[in-house]
């Protein structure tokens, strides 16, 4: 079955949760959207749920997004061993501890002065480093996504988390407020809902 999501004009997180909601019900989904945080939104959940993902830019300002729900025997061996064992493994995962998450919601830590926030966050990010296990993912939203910026003084740091395996996801809503578009030079630009999603699954949730 096929349908069609006109999600254009509707803010962050509505289209990705719209597309969600799309995809699960129908083997076949076109998502109208007007702006490019929305297709990266959906383009991550395509890639969550396993889906076929297309863009085409319409004209006008709209973006058609195509997502095809892929079917059981395109994603299972053909094994049937196999297929018990990839089940089991998954199951053992699910059942492990949560993921390490820290989220950054300043460009400073803690209140007070500022200049010593500066000081203090930059610590706390170059100490990341050095942790063992690192995080899984860090949050960046509000001022936060600043410290995803060209001009961070922790870009470097940022950068070399990434590099180690630690996934960044940058608020995109955030991102246009402060009018950092063309900017974000580390991380992905996600939405709330990935970001509440992944604070609620995280075991250890670290916010300075």
């Amino acid at each position: 079955m096929k349908t069609t999501v006109d999600a254009r004009g509707l803010a962050c997180p509505q289209p990705v949760l719209l597309a969600k909601k799309a995809i699960a019900e129908n083997e076949e989904v076109i998502v109208l959207v007007d702006n490019p945080i929305a297709v990266e939104n959906i383009r991550r959940l395509a890639e969550k749920a396993a889906c076929g993902f297309s863009v085409a830019d319409k004209g006008g300002g709209t973006l058609e997004i195509a997502l095809t729900r892929k079917r059981v025997t395109d994603l299972m061996p053909v094994d049937s061993e196999a297929i018990v064992e990839e089940l089991s493994c998954a199951s053992a995962q699910e059942k492990g501890p949560g993921p390490f998450v820290v989220v950054l919601s300043d460009n400073h830590m803690g209140r007070g002065d500022d200049v010593l926030g500066d000081v203090l966050i930059q610590s706390f990010i170059h100490t990341l480093l050095q942790l063992n296990p690192l995080p899984d993912t860090i949050i960046c939203y509000n001022a936060g996504v600043k410290l995803a910026a060209k001009d961070s003084a922790v870009l470097d740091d940022l950068q070399q988390l990434v590099q180690a395996g630690v996934n960044i996801l940058v608020c995109g809503t955030c991102v246009n407020y402060f009018t950092l578009g063309e900017k974000i030079a580390v991380g992905h630009i996600s939405n709330m809902y990935d970001i509440a999603e992944t604070m609620a699954g995280a075991s250890r949730l670290v916010r300075p």
